[in-house]
């Protein structure tokens, strides 16, 4: 089933609550701005005024309309490109530049305005519990002096998450710096294809990019 069913489901009154919130998350895994985790708390921290979204039926819907306006933008976004790529190729230019599709990798926008730094905060508390929770590579994996740049980055990162954090959103320009330069080693680190430790990179690094994105859109944020 897609987005669009779910959502019906989500509207309608006929069913029981539970399978309503059930629906809910369904269309929230259809469309993740900030993977499923993050989106979830993000939504479920600007939608709804009673500590439990599944006995909230009016934060529900609050939570819908954020996460179909978002899409909607998406969406338009997505045929806007198609469109300007046809014209492109038409021209002669089949490759497009990285700029052009930077919109296509990473987090994005989960409403039709301007991200909440109150939502992004939240979606940052979720996935820096997850982080600290995630276990460290194992020793197997890498040299003695890769370990020790692992650990380094991690411990990093963890400092970045929790001046954000502590900072209610906001983060100064020396963490900033620090946060762009474990983004760029982490990238430096990820081999492709298929390399075991990319298994841990790959998840620190989608936590830094949040992280990062959290940092520039909240800025500007409600």
């Amino acid at each position: 089933m897609g987005f669009k069913t779910h959502a019906r489901r989500v509207r309608d009154e006929r069913l029981p609550l539970a399978r309503r919130h059930t629906a809910l998350r369904c269309a929230v895994g259809h469309y993740c701005p900030l993977g499923f985790h993050a989106t979830w708390a993000y939504l479920a921290a600007t939608s709804r005024p009673s500590p439990d979204l599944r006995r909230d039926p009016a934060a529900m819907l609050r939570t819908l309309d954020t996460l179909e306006a978002g899409r909607a933008v998406r969406l338009a976004e997505s045929a806007a490109f198609a469109a300007r790529r046809r014209t492109e190729k038409a021209s002669g230019r089949r490759t497009p530049r990285p700029a052009d599709t930077a919109f296509l990798r990473g987090p994005c926008r989960p409403g039709e305005t301007a991200p909440s730094r109150l939502g992004l905060v939240a979606a940052v508390a979720n996935r820096h519990a997850a982080f600290t929770r995630f276990p460290f590579p194992d020793a197997t994996l890498c040299t003695d002096s890769q370990a020790r740049r692992l650990a380094d980055l991690h411990a990093r990162l963890d400092a970045c998450a929790r001046s954000y954090l502590t900072n209610l959103g906001r983060l100064d320009r020396p963490t900033h710096r620090t946060l762009a330069e474990a983004v760029s080693a982490l990238h430096s680190l990820v081999r492709p294809g298929y390399a075991p430790l990319n298994t841990y990179l790959l998840v620190w690094l989608r936590f830094a990019t949040l992280l990062t994105y959290a940092a520039e859109a909240g800025a500007s944020g409600g």
